[in-house]
């Protein structure tokens, strides 16, 4: 699959933009661990008009995760154009993406992200203004949801639309934005998008990739370019190579990729890959807020499900302020998540 001149490979697995996740510790740590591409979390497009500080900061990228997104949003086209013209002289991104998709009562109750669906038109006016203001120079991409509400499912439409005005991908997430993160997605509505035979530009499905077998299924039953794994990823980086372990013919590997002494996948593996993402947000952040960044995959990984007499220990480790305090706790953890894994092999 290709963005323009960006080459994604077969079968990309890419790594959603989320709203304090995808920082660029985690990024980089994602594609180390086999995402084809990697997304920020979206900035606001009135926010960098105001040159505000913390919003320049997110636009901060390095070469080793590239390539990279930068994904923005509003409800100004003039604004979001700015913002975008920003963007590209400041991060010098491999693609821009327009966010259409954020269901949060704070983004969507103001008209913006999914609340656009509700205002098509001028969703369409500022994918238009914005390919036409930073185009030339870096694709211009579009994220969005099936439709406001199970009434109103225009994404069929809307996608042509979104197309002719100048994005250069499109990625679906297959709920509406009153479902927000509930029930199933559909995907048979994203598949339909890219049945298409009007539909030029690549459809990337998102919405419950939680394994290699959703991935492949996706790619098999509905026919998209890409899949995006979004909350899966929480407390489980290594989802990605879970990912294309299932979908390529050779194990991807990650020999000297992340420091370990232990076989990729094993526990003890796993252990150290959120070491190392405690490492990363520290580095890139600073210790006391780069814990606390982390706080939610430590406290959502699958790794630590099921362990006896836990309930302590998860609440030393989420309390812990210094990274040699966090890696005690987290090293006390090592026999168990052995036993456990051995436990539920046996």
């Amino acid at each position: 699959m290709k963005i323009r001149n960006i080459d994604l490979g077969e079968r990309p697995v890419l790594l959603a933009p989320m709203e304090d996740v995808t920082d660029i510790g985690f990024r980089l740590l994602c594609r180390r661990l086999g995402a084809s591409m990697v997304y920020s979390e979206f900035v606001a497009a009135d926010a960098l008009v105001r040159m505000v500080n913390k919003s320049l900061q997110k636009l901060t990228v390095c070469d080793d995760e590239r390539p990279v997104v930068i994904q923005i949003y509003g409800r100004d086209p003039g604004a979001v154009a700015e913002a975008a013209e920003i963007v590209v002289e400041k991060a010098r991104p491999d693609v821009l993406d327009l966010n259409f998709g954020c269901p949060v009562k704070k983004v969507a109750g103001k008209g913006a992200g999914s609340g656009m669906l509700q205002t098509p038109d001028l969703l369409i006016d500022i994918v238009r203004a914005v390919a036409d203001r930073v185009g030339h120079t870096t694709p211009v991409t579009v994220k969005t949801r099936l439709g406001w509400d199970e009434r109103n499912l225009i994404i069929s439409d809307l996608a042509e639309r979104i197309q002719d005005a100048g994005a250069e991908a499109l990625t679906i997430h297959g709920r509406t934005r009153c479902q927000m993160y509930t029930g199933t997605a559909d995907w048979s509505l994203i598949g339909a998008v890219k049945r298409n035979p009007r539909i030029r530009i690549p459809i990337i499905g998102n919405g419950d990739i939680a394994s290699g077998e959703d991935a492949a299924r996706a790619f098999e039953h509905f026919g998209v370019d890409a899949v995006m794994v979004g909350r899966a990823t929480f407390g489980r980086p290594w989802i990605f190579k879970e990912i294309r372990d299932v979908l390529d013919a050779v194990p991807f590997s990650v020999d000297r990729i992340i420091p370990s002494q232990h076989a990729p996948m094993s526990p003890d593996w796993m252990l150290d890959v959120l070491k190392e993402q405690v490492r990363q947000s520290v580095e890139h952040i600073d210790e006391y807020r780069g814990i606390l960044h982390v706080r939610r995959h430590l406290a959502a990984t699958p790794i630590f499900k099921g362990l006896p007499n836990f309930r302590q220990t998860r609440i030393d480790m989420l309390r812990a302020e210094t990274l040699e305090e966090l890696y005690a706790i987290m090293e006390t953890t090592r026999p168990l998540i052995n036993a456990n894994a051995q436990h539920q092999t046996s």
